[in-house]
């Protein structure tokens, strides 16, 4: 087995609190509508925005369309939501900082949209090597070409990196672009399942 030079993990989920639920109530509460309607609405028009396709005033335009809802005025609702939400998970960034000064290389591979990108950047977060976001890149997760973007900004192959996400079909999808998949369900579990990859967090 080749040795694991990085670690990469999501965003939502990992990192942070899953933001989806919280996002999807203030969303539908800020248009008016019940949460399944307005889910259903971004579920058909969600997938442009995170690749980066469309601005965020065409996505609102579409979903609103879609809910005979009037277009918010907000510059970035989207952005205003995922502030609202945002609820990180200090020990597991306190534990990507370990890793990188125990010498992994750490990046954070996310499916997001541009201005909850920017708010990431906004916040300075200094354990990551590199960040990989799906509105940036044109692909998203569970796409092989996400993740071997992500390994050439590491300057590593992806089969000595171990990805971390919370969804499964994620987690595959870094098993077939190469990479040794991880399903967080806790970060004791997620320790234990670096170790058998031979990853330690101290020296």
């Amino acid at each position: 087995m080749e040795r694991i030079e990085a670690i990469l993990f999501d965003w939502g989920g990992v990192l942070i609190d899953n933001p989806a639920p919280g996002l999807m109530a203030y969303c539908a509460e800020a248009l008016g509508v019940g949460v399944p309607d307005y889910q259903g609405a971004h579920n058909r028009h969600g997938e442009p925005f995170q690749k980066g396709r469309i601005p965020e005033r065409v996505f609102w335009q579409r979903v609103c369309g879609d809910l005979k809802r009037p277009i918010p005025d907000s510059s970035s609702l989207w952005g205003q939501a995922f502030r609202a939400v945002y609820s990180p998970r200090p020990e597991v960034f306190g534990w990507a900082g370990q890793l990188r000064q125990q010498g992994y290389k750490t990046a954070l591979l996310s499916n997001t949209e541009q201005a909850a990108m920017e708010f990431f950047l906004e916040l300075r977060y200094d354990v990551f090597d590199a960040a990989v976001f799906s509105c940036a890149e044109g692909t998203v997760k569970p796409e092989r070409e996400i993740y071997e973007i992500a390994a050439r900004k590491l300057g590593v192959s992806p089969s000595r990196c171990a990805f971390i996400d919370d969804k499964q079909r994620f987690v595959d999808g870094a098993i077939q672009a190469g990479m040794k998949g991880i399903l967080y369900n806790n970060l004791d579990r997620v320790k234990d399942a670096l170790r058998q990859l031979s990853v330690s967090d101290s020296e």
